[in-house]
């Protein structure tokens, strides 16, 4: 074999390994992701606030404010948060410490300059092919409402459930602060809350709770079925948890996590990771409204 050939497989070989290297990070960088959300799910059913807490500040300061690891993070808490609704024991508040130490420490070693994404993930979140999500449900007044209601206009769309002890209502103030971010241009956006509780979750109670945040903040629901169908639409989870030991009429939800932008046309166009910071959200939204301006409302 030739010297110049020699060469150019040996640069090949070196291509290769630090191809699988830099995908070697960033599946430790999800798996340590993994792992908290694995914690928080576990801490969240136990009813250890403290813990709870702990790792939503790991989450923020350290994770890559991208779809994949918010998905990881969300699967890990739910995983865990549905083990513990089926009778797995909770440990106690000395042994959680000690595994938030170690996945404190992981995640660190996994990802060691905070928020920035290994090689080997795109920090994409624009989604492939978009399609229009459709949905009919009703707002807190019992109008019908589609998603031809809001043609021409940015939508921003969250699911969850006003008995939601953490996600939800977080990620209702980073709405409030993307609305507040936008200024004058927030007027170009629907900032929508559906619920996938429509059971305990009546028109008032969701106009109270959507109101609590920001009364542009518009509150929808349906029947389960229609419910069903708009999550299935926007690629979104839930489930219900019931503990045996609770009471009938007792449980909790378990869902996808994050927001979802539709574009003018109503369009799925960027689906934004759970604690995506707000004016990460906000600046991301305002120069897409630069480049695409608005329809005529319909």
């Amino acid at each position: 074999m030739s010297t110049s050939n020699l060469k150019q497989v040996a640069l090949f070989a070196c291509c290769v390994w630090m191809s699988s290297a830099a995908y070697a990070l960033a599946e430790a960088g999800l798996a340590a992701v993994r792992d908290l959300g694995r914690l928080n799910g576990q801490a969240l059913a136990c009813g250890n606030k403290d813990t709870a807490a702990w790792v939503r500040i790991l989450m923020l300061n350290h994770s890559p404010k991208t779809r994949p690891y918010g998905e990881a993070y969300e699967e890990g808490t739910q995983e865990t948060f549905i083990a513990h609704g089926r009778g797995a024991p909770c440990p106690t508040s000395a042994e959680l410490a000690v595994r938030l130490e170690k996945a404190s420490q992981r995640l660190k070693a996994a990802l060691p300059v905070p928020g920035q994404v290994p090689q080997g993930h795109s920090q994409a979140e624009t989604e492939p092919n978009a399609i229009v999500p459709r949905y009919l449900l009703q707002d807190p007044n019992g109008r019908a409402v589609t998603n031809e209601d809001f043609l021409g206009r940015f939508q921003l769309i969250t699911f969850g459930y006003t008995s939601c002890p953490d996600v939800c209502p977080t990620t209702l103030l980073e709405m409030k602060d993307v609305l507040k971010a936008l200024g004058d241009k927030a007027t170009q956006l629907q900032p929508i809350f559906i619920t996938v509780d429509p059971e305990r979750d009546s028109a008032q109670v969701l106009r109270e709770y959507t109101s609590a945040f920001d009364s542009r903040i518009l509150g929808l629901r349906g029947s389960e079925a229609l419910t069903r169908r708009a999550a299935i639409e926007f690629k979104v989870r839930y489930e219900k948890v019931r503990d045996p030991a609770a009471p009938p009429g007792s449980y909790t939800v378990d869902h996808s996590a994050g927001m979802i932008l539709l574009g003018p046309d109503g369009r799925a166009i960027v689906r934004f990771a759970y604690a995506t910071p707000a004016k990460e959200m906000a600046d991301r939204i305002e120069a897409l409204m630069q480049e695409g301006g608005l329809r005529p409302t319909r």
